[in-house]
C-alpha cells in the first residue's frame, strides 16, 4: 500500500537544520541540506536583466562587460568556498574569480578563449548557507 506524506516544514529532531536521508543501498546516509543546490539561475548574456529567465536565491544579475557576469545571492553562503557550476549554450563558461559569500562570478569564453556573450547562461552554487 502506497502512502503520501504532506508537510510544509521538515525539522531534524536532534539538530533542526540537519536531516539524514538513507541512500540507495540502505547502508549509507546523506545529509539532506548538504545535497541541495542553494542558488541557481538561467539568463541571457546578450541582454542581462533582473534575475534572469528563472532563478532561485538570486537577488540580481549584472553585466560587467562582454562575457563577464556577477550573480548576487539573496541568502549568502557561509563563505566563498562553495561549489560553482556554470555552462553556456554557445561557448565554455567558468568561475571567473574568487567567489565571495554573496556573489558568483561567471565568465564566458568562445573557442578562441576570448570573452563572448552567450544567449543562454546557466549558473549554480552548492554549499553551506550562512
Amino acid at each position: 500500500m502506497a502512502s503520501t506524506l504532506k508537510i510544509n516544514t521538515l525539522t531534524g529532531v536532534s539538530t533542526a537544520g540537519s536531516i539524514a536521508v538513507t541512500g540507495e543501498g540502505n547502508s549509507t546516509t546523506t545529509n539532506l541540506q548538504q545535497g541541495l543546490c542553494k542558488a541557481w539561475c538561467k539568463f541571457s548574456g546578450d541582454s542581462v536583466s533582473g534575475t534572469g529567465d528563472d532563478s532561485f536565491n538570486v537577488t540580481s544579475l549584472s553585466d560587467d562587460g562582454t562575457g563577464d557576469y556577477t550573480i548576487t545571492i539573496t541568502n549568502d553562503f557561509s563563505d566563498g568556498n562553495f561549489v560553482f557550476l556554470s555552462n553556456s549554450a554557445n561557448y565554455h563558461s567558468q568561475n571567473d574569480s574568487a567567489n565571495s559569500s554573496g556573489t558568483m562570478k561567471n565568465g564566458v569564453f568562445d573557442s578562441s578563449h576570448s570573452r563572448a556573450d552567450s544567449s543562454r547562461c546557466f549558473v549554480a552554487g552548492i554549499g553551506d548557507l550562512a
